[in-house]
């Protein structure tokens, strides 16, 4: 798992753009179209499995019709998604990269490929002047699609240094659909990014309430705990969220954070949980900064450091967090931190 377990990138479904292509339609084959729709489908519902089933069924629509560009756009999603629940970014973002091109060929008035080619640039290749003039086009097209801007307001939140934009595009991307909780739930994490852990508790307390099988509000919940210092709490949310998730990976963290803070307190909860994703990298991807964020929060700097520079070499997205993650903050002041942050090129 790759970092579900506290700050997925969550995606919602088409923009307004791509609904009023679907109606049209975008492809003549109802077979194709059928395919289409399982595949947004089963890529909203969040979990590693229902995004592999995506991906099938948005291949299965372009093999139907190969001149279906909604397909590829959904394609390029799906595998912009992957990357955030367990697949490996070197193979999963050039992937989508390719698809989101091919839709655009087809398709030069879809507006929402340029935007996961801006979110792909920002956080794969670390080209945020580039990701931002995708982003710019995908509004040119269609300045009320609401996932590109809960996709921008993510981006430049996790950059640092703009969490008032970033604010101001979650609540805008809200606004545009006000039923979506994972529109909802980014105002959360904007919220959590910016120390304001009260607003985003209210926040994504009321969206369980209001949507009690959405699993990630449940992160939001646990991240929002972790910076007030309320462990039993976090570890709470964290088994809620693999409950719901479906996720075993994510059960097994939890579990292991549970014991852990039975026998030792939270840094017995941290190491149990360092143990299971270290057993779990021998058998699927484990994020590097993941488990560079566990060893600082125990103090272990060096280890972290070791992380951090997989991490590098992964091109690993959370890297884009450096200057605004708090779980880093026991080891901000080294050196090695302002040289990794002037590699990744960020704001110093």
């Amino acid at each position: 798992m790759r970092e579900t377990w506290r700050r997925a990138k969550i995606r919602s479904g088409p923009s307004h753009h791509e609904k009023s292509q679907v109606t049209k339609p975008g492809t003549s084959n109802p077979e194709a179209f059928d395919s289409y729709l399982k595949g947004r489908y089963y890529w909203n519902r969040r979990t590693a499995a229902d995004i592999q089933t995506s991906i099938s069924y948005f291949n299965q629509a372009i093999a139907i019709d190969p001149g279906y560009a909604l397909a590829y756009s959904g394609l390029a999603d799906a595998y912009s998604v992957l990357s955030t629940y367990g697949g490996n970014p070197a193979e999963t973002y050039p992937k989508s990269n390719a698809a989101a091109r091919k839709a655009l060929e087809l398709d030069a008035s879809l507006a929402h490929p340029h935007a996961v080619l801006g979110s792909n640039k920002m956080e794969y290749d670390w080209d945020f002047s580039g990701g931002e003039a995708e982003y710019k086009a995908a509004f040119e097209l269609d300045p009320d699609d609401g996932t590109a801007h809960y996709w921008y307001a993510q981006d430049i939140d996790w950059i640092g240094g703009r969490n008032a934009e970033a604010l101001s595009e979650a609540q805008r991307a809200f606004q545009l659909d006000p039923s979506s909780p994972i529109r909802a739930v980014t105002v959360g994490t904007v919220y959590n990014t910016g120390r304001q852990y009260d607003d985003a508790i209210a926040v994504c307390k009321r969206l369980t309430l209001e949507n009690p099988t959405f699993a990630g509000a449940h992160l939001c919940l646990g991240q929002a705990y972790w910076g007030k210092g309320a462990y039993a709490k976090v570890i709470a949310e964290f088994d809620e969220y693999g409950r719901l998730s479906g996720d075993r990976n994510s059960v097994a963290f939890a579990s292991a954070m549970a014991k852990g803070y039975s026998e030792g307190g939270w840094k017995g909860a941290l190491s149990k949980a360092l143990d299971v994703r270290l057993a779990q990298s021998k058998n699927s991807y484990v994020s590097p900064y993941e488990l560079a964020t566990l060893y600082a929060s125990l103090g272990d700097r060096n280890s972290a450091f070791q992380w951090l520079n997989a991490a590098y070499r992964d091109r690993n997205l959370g890297l884009m967090r450096l200057n605004s993650d708090f779980l880093l903050d026991p080891i901000r002041s080294d050196r090695r931190f302002s040289e990794l942050v002037r590699k990744v090129g960020l704001p110093q």
